[in-house]
């Protein structure tokens, strides 16, 4: 059972950075992509952003330059770093390990509170 687990979440104000870290329990590299999740209070669950094991990144339209993913494969450790937080950007932040297009594994969360 491959087991994840976020860091580096809290409360800042509007226009302030984040870095959070998702530190996995195996190779990142034994799937097909990493990334980062939001879910924000009555919301779905939305794809922020990912990497895949050929270092191809993807983002949401919403945090597209503003955040960044990156990843450190022998701390087998996923970042994401936060730029220019916006209120709207509050909500519990989740890493995904995927194996192929639909199968996840998912860590625990961490909160992100952006203050006005």
């Amino acid at each position: 059972q491959v087991q994840l687990m976020e860091s580096g979440g809290g409360l800042v104000q509007a226009g302030g950075s984040l870095r959070l870290s998702c530190a996995a329990s195996e190779n990142i590299f034994n799937f097909n992509a990493m990334g980062w999740y939001r879910q924000a209070p009555g919301k779905q669950r939305e794809l922020l952003a990912e990497i895949n094991v050929g270092g191809r990144r993807d983002y949401a339209d919403s945090v597209k330059d503003r955040f960044s993913i990156s990843r450190d494969g022998p701390a087998n450790t996923v970042y994401l770093q936060m730029n220019d937080l916006k209120p709207e950007d509050t909500g519990v932040y989740y890493c995904s390990a995927r194996i192929l297009t639909s199968r996840h594994y998912w860590g625990q969360g961490t909160q992100v509170t952006v203050a006005v």
